[in-house]
């Protein structure tokens, strides 16, 4: 017995629902949606960098899922969740993170490493490089220290000093509960109703993207082509292993086989000298 097709209209009504769904449970920890809601947003960035650096910031401008291709062709190129630059020409980029992977240390050298390489025009001097700062709002406690921010500067060991070459990267710990700016700052990041969120700005931006069915598709289409790329890597993962084995296996077989070989070989000595010895009587 043949199977109705499912009409069309009511295929795009179950997507619909499902798009309605999956946005609905997204929060500020979602790339996607974070890199809308601050995506020339002047105003929740200005928020967002006060509360992490704790000082007055004035940003001029600021990119959503800024793509950064490498200078060598074969380069690993990367895409920041937010670029701003303030008014005295510091640059920003402030990435989200849920897993640990994402989070490794030597990512932040590298982004840190790509926005160095776009500061400076030929002809000027070394001197002439704003500060730039990597943020990482990770979505766990990277340290697991229990501390709202982790700050890593260079330093000169031998003197205690600070390097002092502009270039800072911040650790903000996503399970932190301060009852401080910070703390509320985290808190609205993990909210998944606009009502829920306590600075206006991001409140506002959040409730707009989550509304726009043309954002929640765009939402939608990122989520599903990642967990496409995270299926596919673990069914790499799945086939490196399986080869891996089989490669043991192989071994362990190629091994046992040697060793009996040896041991018939031994015998086979052991049964000729017997015979000799018998032979010799």
């Amino acid at each position: 017995m043949n199977q109705e097709l499912q009409p069309v209209d009511s295929i795009l009504a179950e997507r619909k629902t499902r798009i309605k769904r999956i946005v609905k449970n997204m929060t500020l920890f979602d790339d996607n949606l974070m890199s809308l809601v601050f995506e020339n947003n002047i105003e929740a960035t200005n928020h967002l960098l006060r509360t992490i650096l704790g000082r007055n910031v004035q940003v001029e401008s600021c990119i959503g899922q800024k793509n950064l291709q490498s200078p060598n062709p074969d380069g690993h190129n990367i895409i920041l969740d937010i670029q701003a630059i303030d008014v005295n020409g510091h640059h920003f980029n402030v990435e989200v993170q849920n897993g640990s992977k994402g989070a490794d240390v030597h990512r932040a050298r590298y982004h840190s490493s790509m926005m160095d390489t776009r500061m400076l025009n030929e002809g000027e001097d070394y001197s002439d490089m704003k500060d730039s700062y990597v943020i990482f709002i990770y979505k766990h406690d990277k340290f697991r220290k229990g501390l709202p921010l982790y700050h890593v500067e260079r330093q000169v060991l031998e003197t205690g000093n600070s390097f002092g070459d502009g270039s800072h990267i911040i650790y903000v710990n996503g399970q932190y509960k301060g009852n401080d700016a910070i703390g509320r700052l985290i808190q609205d990041f993990h909210c998944k109703n606009a009502a829920d969120i306590s600075n206006a700005q991001l409140a506002d931006a959040v409730r707009y993207h989550k509304e726009q069915e043309e954002d929640a598709n765009n939402m939608c289409k990122a989520v599903e082509d990642f967990a496409k790329e995270v299926a596919e890597e673990y069914a790499q993962k799945v086939r490196e292993e399986m080869e891996s084995r089989a490669e043991t296996e192989k071994a362990r077989a190629e091994s046992e086989k040697a060793r009996a070989d040896a041991l018939e070989a031994e015998l086979a000595k052991y049964k000729a000298m017997v015979e000799q010895q018998e032979q010799n009587k």
